[in-house]
């Protein structure tokens, strides 16, 4: 990426153009005018409060042109080969594999996220794309079997058109290619909304995909905040959206797209996960698959896990050894190294986490750790060997002022009706429930939740695994491992309140695609199945 691109396109990419907005194509920076940033917003560094850049904020006029784009392109996307729509995507590919550090860092820097997770993300954009890319060259659609020999029948895939693709701002390069590279290669044309918080990788995909030279109008992007997409969203152009988020906004979506004739909605929202630790549990393996799932991304995931529900004859002993970790766990730049969490995406969610935390409180938890306020020496300074410098001074000011929040830990009775225990927190907030009693005990409190996502078992015995495995209401399980750590080849989604779809892998197609059932006859004569005579009778007979 040039710098003069980066200075250029702060802006909608729209049509094979960038614009300001309204159908004004950008010119270099120093041709624009104040006016022109009448409607734009700021990108942070959650990890200093500090502005990154600034963009251009979508209208309804806005998404508007973006997909009289898309629908213009329609036509001609889908008349090339899968193969030739697929080439499109590997010099993408090739791209985030090059600047995976650069990129990466990006991440980091603009979504709070710690350095292995932020290149993380990277990658798994990649794998995304080479998974959609090189499915273009396998097996499509299903040869079935007719009663009638003479006939072929099989089932044939088609795109639905427009895809509206709304993505969070925790994985800002990973999760847009789940949606839009399958979207893609299955021919539809893409109008993509990213997340207000994190508009930067936005930046950096759009350029990616003009770079890539794919025909105007097929890719198209539109900055802005909730009203953006709900324009996407609400059009009767889009045939199917695809969205990850919070499940209010999601279930928005759902109920308003549900009730429109044709459309779809593949929505995969949040979840109140939880991990089983049974009394054949391994504690090496709970205590470390517990620590990844609930303060890996700062809690920060839809897959995060937020209850522990541990056997009462291991309980004392996991108790002791999570909440020792769990004071220490490292909180720092996410720039660095040795930081296990990185900041809170911003001062909003603070508060929210700080509601919940007060919250559990309110419902009788016992808290074990609380450093939802971190220590003035926890807040990173900035300096590489502790140095008392006026530099360093100026960068440990600037960090005071980033979303800092640190692990809080409680154990509290359960109770079906527990607020603290149904309502997603999406930070590192985190229940010890003791449980007495078998697998089934364990899985019915598991399962006491309004959400589905994900969650994990910790045993050695192969039954309660299996049973775990048959009977938690989730999309997403995992055994002997942490709830996190999806692979782009496998589906993501959830059931109940978690989601009415999985954005990604083989299970999108379903979603951007259409099946047509082909019969086709070979004889001179119909013949027709089920024993219908297909002999045509006159009143002359």
């Amino acid at each position: 990426m040039s710098q003069q691109r980066t200075e250029r396109g702060r802006g909608h990419y729209i049509g094979g153009e960038w614009t300001d907005g309204n159908g004004a194509e950008q010119g270099p920076a120093s041709d624009r005018t104040e006016s022109d940033g009448e409607r734009t917003f700021e990108s942070e560094n959650p990890a200093t409060g500090k502005p990154l850049a600034t963009f251009q904020r979508g209208t309804a006029a806005d998404v508007d042109a973006a997909l009289a784009a898309a629908e213009s392109a329609a036509e001609a996307w889908r008349s090339l080969s899968y193969i030739d729509r697929a080439e499109y995507l590997w010099d993408i590919y090739h791209e985030l594999r090059d600047r995976h550090d650069e990129l990466g860092e990006i991440v980091s820097k603009e979504c709070g996220k710690e350095i292995s997770e932020g290149k993380a993300d990277v990658t798994e954009a990649w794998h995304m794309v080479e998974w959609a890319a090189g499915n273009a060259r396998h097996p499509h659609g299903d040869v079935v079997p007719s009663e009638i020999g003479s006939k072929d029948a099989y089932m044939r895939r088609k795109p639905r058109g427009v895809v509206g693709c709304i993505t969070p701002w925790n994985f800002p390069v990973a999760i847009p290619f789940w949606h839009m590279a399958i979207a893609l290669v299955e021919g539809n044309t893409v109008v993509w909304k990213p997340a207000e918080q994190t508009p930067w990788c936005g930046q950096i995909i759009a350029e990616m995909f003009e770079e890539s030279g794919i025909p105007d109008g097929v890719f198209n992007m539109v900055q802005g905040f909730g009203d953006a997409g709900a324009a996407i969203a609400d059009d009767e152009r889009v045939d199917t959206v695809l969205f990850t988020g919070s499940a209010e906004v999601g279930h928005e979506i759902a109920g308003k797209v549900g009730g429109e004739p044709g459309k779809l909605a593949a929505c995969e929202m949040g979840g109140k996960n939880g991990i089983v630790i049974t009394e054949e549990a391994d504690l090496d393996i709970a205590v470390h698959a517990a620590i990844m799932s609930s303060f890996k991304t700062t809690g920060q995931r839809c897959v995060s896990s937020e209850r522990l529900i541990v056997h009462e004859d291991v309980y004392d002993e996991f108790k002791a050894r999570f909440v020792d970790i769990a004071e220490d766990i490292a909180v720092g730049d996410p720039l660095a190294e040795d930081t296990f969490m990185g900041p809170a995406i911003e001062a909003d969610h603070v508060e929210k986490i700080r509601r919940h935390n007060d919250l559990a409180r309110e419902e009788g938890a016992n808290v074990l750790v609380d450093r939802f306020e971190l220590a003035d020496e926890e807040i990173p300074d900035g300096s590489e060997d502790g140095a008392a410098t006026a530099a360093d001074g100026e960068r440990r000011a600037s960090y005071a002022n980033g979303h800092w929040v640190g692990p809080f830990v409680y154990e509290i009775d359960y109770e079906s009706d527990l607020r603290c225990l149904n309502e997603e927190c999406f930070g590192p907030h985190v229940a010890l429930i003791e449980y007495s009693g078998d697998i089934e005990d364990a899985v019915e409190i598991h399962n006491d939740t309004p959400y589905g996502l994900a969650g994990a078992i910790i045993s050695e015995d192969y039954r309660q695994l299996n049973y775990f495995r048959d009977r938690a209401e989730i999309g997403l399980a995992y055994a002997n491992l942490p709830c996190i750590g999806a692979e782009v080849q496998l589906p993501f989604g959830g059931v109940k309140k978690s989601g009415n779809g999985y954005p990604s892998a083989r299970e999108a197609i379903e979603a951007v695609t259409e099946r047509t059932a082909w019969t086709m006859n070979n004889s001179r004569e119909i013949e027709m199945a089920q024993g219908l005579s297909a002999d045509i009778k006159t009143t002359e007979d």
